[in-house]
């Protein structure tokens, strides 16, 4: 089994996922998209993996590669039913890719926050033996705020709406942070954008209060990146 994965930044990778990957013995090729890489043809992989980035999805001219990115979401999910899982940057392309809307947030969502299943969620394959509410990293400053057709909302939080959606019948976008492991907060907090929205939230010197917090996490987010990764794998393998 291959697993295709759009990168954005060198430290927003499939974390934690890279153990259960290799535990599977399934091979993944990252590209690197904001290096120049080239997507290659989809032919030979079972699912797609987008992470996140600093960048927006509307930010085409800064990031030409952007367009190509979309064309590629929109073959996967539309034309090859491919299994596709978005984190943050990740869920907002898909959203933009199949006719949605993402938007700038008043205020960036930044921090170990509540997460809750909506009834949707609850009865979805992708959150089966997850718990109807969690603790998870956020890290964002932009929203899906308008779902593409045939989309289920299915997770939410006070101040994004759409934390979570699954676009036909396995395509999935999660807004929130599943992937980190204990590296994640201090390499995303080196990031220009990253430190700026966490300034903006939590105030200066916030960097070392939130990984301390996301510790004390670590075991919780790591189960549940692992349920959630057995259920994306039920999925693939049905298909």
């Amino acid at each position: 089994m291959r697993f295709l994965v759009f990168q954005h930044l060198p430290v927003e990778h499939p974390g934690v996922f890279r153990d259960f990957f290799a535990a599977d013995g399934i091979a993944w090729d990252a590209i690197e998209l904001d290096a120049g890489e080239t997507i290659p043809a989809l032919d030979g992989y079972d699912a797609l993996w987008v992470m996140g980035g600093p960048m927006d999805v509307w930010q085409e001219r800064e990031h030409p590669w952007l367009v190509a990115e979309k064309r590629a979401i929109r073959e996967a999910v539309k034309e090859r039913d491919l299994p596709y899982l978005g984190l943050c940057l990740g869920h907002q392309l898909l959203a933009d890719a199949l006719g949605g809307r993402v938007a700038p947030m008043a205020e960036p969502e930044v921090g170990v926050l509540d997460v809750a299943l909506t009834e949707a969620g609850a009865g979805d394959p992708l959150f089966d033996g997850l718990p109807a509410r969690f603790r998870a990293l956020q890290w964002h400053g932009a929203e899906v705020a308008a779902v593409p057709p045939d989309t289920a909302v299915l997770a939410s939080s006070p101040a994004c709406r759409i934390q979570a959606m699954r676009v036909g019948a396995r395509a999935y976008g999660l807004q929130y942070h599943v992937e980190i492991t204990a590296d994640t907060v201090r390499e995303w907090g080196a990031v220009p954008t990253y430190q700026e929205a966490l300034d903006r939230t939590l105030g200066p010197d916030a960097l070392s209060g939130l990984e301390r917090e996301a510790g004390r996490q670590m075991a919780a987010f790591n189960r549940n990146a692992r349920r959630l990764y057995d259920n994306f794998m039920a999925l693939v393998r049905e298909r």
